[in-house]
């Protein structure tokens, strides 16, 4: 699997959940289906794998919506393409800008976007 760089996964979220992500702030997220782009320079699969563990200390943002109950991972690909050209490809709305895009020096909004329930 060499090559591969980034990753986006596919999250179902069973009910409306109002959650604190780090410094963010406190956001509303509405049931429904989300999609989630992010990328590993280096040991992409135990990055995947971790975001997949349901136990873990809550380092990204990705791992707070990740850790509500209610929120599912429901498919991960993989990709060579890099993480922000693939993040603007990827349809949705953005509710909470700067979302997994602290680092992005692409001018992202946000790296998660809500595709509707």
């Amino acid at each position: 699997m060499s090559g591969l760089v980034s990753y986006q996964l596919a999250i179902a979220l069973a009910v409306p959940t109002r959650i604190t992500i780090g410094r963010l702030g406190v956001f509303d997220f509405p049931a429904g289906h989300y999609v989630y782009t992010g990328s590993a320079r280096r040991n992409l699969e135990t990055r995947i794998t971790r975001h997949l563990r349901r136990d873990k200390l809550l380092h990204w943002h990705i791992d707070y919506l990740l850790t509500t109950p209610g929120a599912e991972v429901t498919g991960v690909e993989r990709f060579a393409q890099a993480e922000c050209a693939l993040n603007r490809k990827t349809v949705g709305a953005v509710l909470v800008p700067g979302f997994g895009a602290s680092d992005c020096r692409a001018g992202c909004s946000s790296h998660l976007k809500y595709l509707g329930a």
